[in-house]
């Protein structure tokens, strides 16, 4: 079997490479796909991008596997950095690490890498199981970092490529395993936020592509005006830090896009307030629709899973109700849908 094996330069991703090695896999071919957007974006801090290539070559040369630089710069702007800045215009929240895996590592990538490959192998913490011809998308055992909601908008024809050799496995387990095969970034922490940006601050890119509009923060309730932002694009729907705002907590609950106004609230009545119903739009279903109407869903990526009821409202539109609220609910996240372990797929929150 011929192997592509995505690797970061992290723990994750080269732990599953040796232990692809350990089951007697030797056809591997290891790809680092360079999707930093490091050359427009230089000004602003350093990108990590080499130091994790540095990582991926020490561990490919420590086994001798192949190492190839893919670059998907372009790509990935086309897909995913596109769709992040529209979304914010339009005031919504965007997801782009569920559209880097659909677009990019499970699609620009099989674009464009010239060479046939049985599977593709990352070191995503989920399980995939095939069963009388269909493909089915498990949660990992490990909760908290379980990755089947960034999964979420993969194909039956994706999932049927892909192996993930350490989705079984809890965290500390593969630390075990990188101190096992003494791999070269064996302490090396996780990465943390959004992938594309390594250690650039979310809002310095936005700032970058959208630049600042300053408008007024209201309180909801009185309509006073009680400081200024620069952006509705940079806040979101349940933000409680960041505002600026003294005799707080203060709440983001709505924004007027026209007028560039952000409204906020520190009523205990409106910070307690959880949604229960909401509608989703766009569904992408992995393996089957719904069976039933009774689901648990993923509003954002965690452990934490609500218990909720769908109603079909037409062929690409559901009504969610939820058995327990949630007060972070925003346009433009994503819920993804489970049955037991089974991950659905999932659909944009309208």
């Amino acid at each position: 079997m011929k192997i592509a094996l995505l690797l970061s330069g992290g723990v994750d991703s080269s732990v599953a490479l040796y232990r692809l090695l350990e089951e007697g896999y030797s056809d591997i071919t290891a790809y680092y796909l360079k999707i930093w957007l490091e050359d427009e974006l230089s000004f602003m801090g350093t990108c990590p991008w080499e130091e994790d290539l540095e990582y991926a070559r020490a561990v490919c040369d420590a086994k001798s596997v192949p190492l190839k630089v893919l670059p998907l710069q372009q790509e990935y702007y086309d897909q995913v950095v596109s769709y992040t800045l529209s979304e914010l215009k339009k005031g919504r929240t965007p997801s782009p690490d569920i559209f880097c895996n659909q677009r990019i590592k499970f699609g620009a990538f099989f674009d464009k890498v010239n060479e046939h490959y049985d599977k593709v192998a990352t070191g995503h913490y989920a399980v995939v199981e095939e069963v009388n011809g269909l493909t089915w998308l498990h949660r990992s055992p490990d909760p908290v970092k379980d990755q089947s909601y960034f999964l979420s908008h993969l194909s039956q024809e994706q999932l049927r490529k892909i192996m993930f050799p350490i989705g079984s496995m809890m965290k500390e387990e593969v630390r075990v395993l990188a101190e096992k095969y003494d791999l070269p970034n064996k302490d090396r922490r996780d990465s943390q936020g959004i992938c594309f940006l390594g250690k650039i601050k979310y809002s310095d890119f936005v700032k970058h592509y959208l630049g600042e509009k300053e408008g007024e923060i209201r309180e909801l309730e009185s309509e006073e005006v009680l400081g200024r932002h620069k952006g509705f694009w940079f806040h979101t729907i349940g933000q409680r830090q960041g505002l600026g705002l003294s005799n707080g907590p203060w709440y983001v609950t709505s924004k007027d896009l026209e007028k560039n106004i952000i409204y906020v609230s520190s009523s205990k009545n409106v910070l307690e307030r959880k949604r229960t119903v909401f509608t989703v739009c766009e569904p992408n279903w992995i393996s089957r629709k719904p069976s039933g109407e009774e689901l648990s869903l993923k509003l954002r990526h965690g452990p934490h899973l609500h218990d909720c009821r769908i109603k079909w409202l037409s062929p690409d539109r559901l009504e969610v109700t939820l058995d327990e609220g949630d007060k972070g609910i925003a346009p433009g996240q994503f819920a993804v849908f489970y049955e037991d372990n089974i991950c659905l797929g999932g659909a944009r929150i309208e």
